[in-house]
């Protein structure tokens, strides 16, 4: 089930789901917000979204209260979290599917928030959107890509043919808006050749992961894996993906995966082509599907915005990728 449309005026709900807002600066807010009613909406926060305790976050009765307010407000149209973190899963067993059924609304965010769009999708059928959070939105200069591919799939229905971005960044942008480095993108390129389609899974992998072994973890069958990792373990990243992937060869239904979408890995991590190519010519499991990586989402900037439980169609050859997208 693909949520209504975001129309103009309607209401977007920032709640913090995983880490509070309270550490975000206010020009960042600010800017957040301009943005967003620049395209036509309208932005209102949760009750607890500075609330803040020892682990980073509000409680989970305080991120469940502004969850519940948000869901049965009929003005919400969208719930998008303020940003990621590490224990969005701690919220998983609280939410009342049924209600979010009874009023399927959009819900988005990336990183941790992986955890929640996939296990909705999983619950539901109703799709939901890897985007940026809210304070993504809050950068000054970067940002025409993101927001470009932003409201297109959040106003649009049509198909979108993913285009690559002219420049990317790795940089701590909140700290130093105007200090901004900005690299030419060598865009996508193949590690194993082929095309196919199926349905969008994924996200940050390391949380997808968590939820194996939960009600929450969404079918693998006749999917399309968008999966991308964050420089958080350093130099030992590349070894991390691969043995976070390995985990997810190993469930049960991974025979069903179609193809493979990596994320661009952050420079931290060291996770150089040649890395990336091993870590996938070596799993026997993997040949015989499309794989491409390099693209644009993950924890750099810029990044498109990705349908969970929407349908992605994938071509990959030496010369040439191309990924598109529909909900």
């Amino acid at each position: 089930m693909t949520p209504p449309l975001l129309q103009k005026n309607d209401e977007i709900r920032v709640i913090a789901l995983s880490i509070s807002m309270n550490r975000s600066p206010q020009s960042v807010i600010m800017h957040a917000t301009k943005n967003l009613e620049e395209m036509g909406f309208c932005v209102t926060f949760g009750k607890n979204v500075m609330k803040e305790n020892c682990m980073r976050s509000s409680s989970v009765e305080d991120r469940i209260a502004d969850w519940n307010d948000a869901i049965a407000d009929p003005n919400v149209k969208m719930i998008l979290a303020a940003t990621g973190g590490y224990n969005v899963n701690q919220i998983l067993p609280y939410i009342d599917m049924d209600a979010l059924r009874a009023n399927p609304k959009r819900i988005a965010g990336y990183s941790d928030i992986t955890a929640l769009n996939n296990a909705i999708y999983a619950t539901t059928g109703i799709v939901t959107y890897q985007s940026p959070n809210f304070i993504t939105l809050g950068m000054q200069k970067g940002l025409e890509y993101t927001l470009k591919y932003f409201k297109q799939i959040m106003t649009s229905i049509d198909p979108i043919l993913v285009e690559r971005s002219s420049e990317w960044s790795d940089d701590y942008w909140e700290i130093a808006q105007d200090k901004r480095t900005f690299m030419k993108n060598d865009g996508p390129f193949t590690i194993q050749e082929g095309k196919a389609e199926g349905t969008i899974i994924g996200g940050n992998l390391c949380t997808l992961n968590l939820l194996q072994g939960t009600p929450w973890m969404p079918s693998l069958k006749n999917s399309i894996l968008f999966i991308e990792d964050d420089d958080l373990s350093g130099k030992d990243m590349p070894e991390e993906f691969d043995r976070n992937l390995v985990s997810l060869m190993q469930l049960p239904d991974f025979s069903g995966v179609q193809g493979i979408v990596i994320g661009r890995n952050q420079k931290k991590s060291e996770f150089s082509q040649t890395k990336i190519m091993h870590v996938i010519k070596t799993k026997k499991e993997l040949s015989g599907i499309p794989v491409i990586a390099n693209t644009d989402f993950g924890h750099t900037t810029p990044r498109i915005t990705l349908p969970i439980g929407g349908t992605a169609h994938i071509r990959a050859t030496t010369q040439s990728t191309s990924i598109e997208i529909e909900q």
